[in-house]
């Protein structure tokens, strides 16, 4: 299992396919493995790389103060570990709040970016979701927290559908997990985070803006903020598919994405 040291820690990482290096960003949950549903198809037109953020998953269990700032530190020093000078970012949700930072305060090593159900600062709503989150990890316990998560991130239909799926991939979340204190510590972090302050200082990088209509977590208005304040950024509104779009219609995420990655590539117009 390969993993990179890292100062006073590991990350772990996988790499998939060859080609221009695409970087898939997960988000509060902070597993590679979130992506599966869409690596193979990645991998078909670039080198993929994935990893457990600090704190999650396979890389270190640190119990330290987490914040945006510092996962994107780490994934930049993962960069530098892996020897990947420039990539094309892929992020959700904490991922996009991640790749915000990269393009400001790195913007020599992406070539674009997807920003995709994310946001820019907690709104009230948002932050009862997250508290009601920690509530549950502290009060419940990490496996009625597990079982909740999908009420956020998936739409009713996709859990009906694949319920047995669900089971399976939880049990395996349940098992890697941090322990109540280190999730905490990532929520909180993430409450915290404010991106006004580096879309403010306009990124220009190629962007694409995207998210799911019917996304509760981080809805539209979210996403429509963060598109405006970045000159040239381009948008794309999922009709369904709910916080975890990639997951609940991969398909149809892969091809937006994708295309617009390949339009990068070959430095000519996107029209999805």
């Amino acid at each position: 299992m390969p993993k990179a040291k890292i100062d006073d820690f590991e990350i772990y990482y996988e790499i998939h396919g060859t080609g221009t290096p695409v970087l898939l960003v997960p988000g509060l949950g902070g597993a590679g493995s979130y992506w599966n549903p869409n690596i193979a198809e990645f991998s078909k037109y670039f080198k993929v790389i994935v990893h457990d953020h600090r704190g999650t998953g396979q890389s270190t269990h640190a119990k330290i103060q987490y914040s945006v700032e510092q996962m994107t530190d780490d994934m930049i020093k993962l960069m530098d570990a892996l020897k990947l000078e420039k990539v094309h970012l892929v992020g959700h949700s904490t991922g996009g709040a991640m790749g915000q930072i990269a393009a400001i305060k790195h913007p020599d090593r992406l070539l674009s970016l997807v920003i995709y159900a994310s946001w820019t600062k907690a709104t009230p709503f948002m932050r009862r979701c997250l508290e009601m989150r920690r509530e549950l990890i502290l009060k419940s316990g990490i496996e009625a927290y597990v079982k909740a998560v999908p009420i956020f991130l998936h739409t009713y239909w996709w859990v009906n559908e694949n319920i047995s799926k669900l089971e399976e991939t939880e049990k395996e979340i349940i098992r890697t997990l941090s322990d109540p204190e280190i999730q905490v510590a990532r929520i909180d972090g993430i409450l915290a985070f404010d991106g006004t302050k580096y879309l403010d200082r306009k990124i220009n990088i190629p962007t694409l803006v995207c998210c799911a209509r019917d996304d509760i977590l981080t809805p539209k208005p979210f996403s429509e903020e963060i598109a405006a304040a970045i000159p040239g950024a381009k948008t794309f509104w999922f009709e369904r598919g709910a916080h975890a779009v990639s997951q609940t219609v991969p398909e149809e995420f892969n091809r937006v994405a994708i295309s617009f990655l390949e339009a990068q590539e070959k430095s000519k117009g996107w029209n999805p």
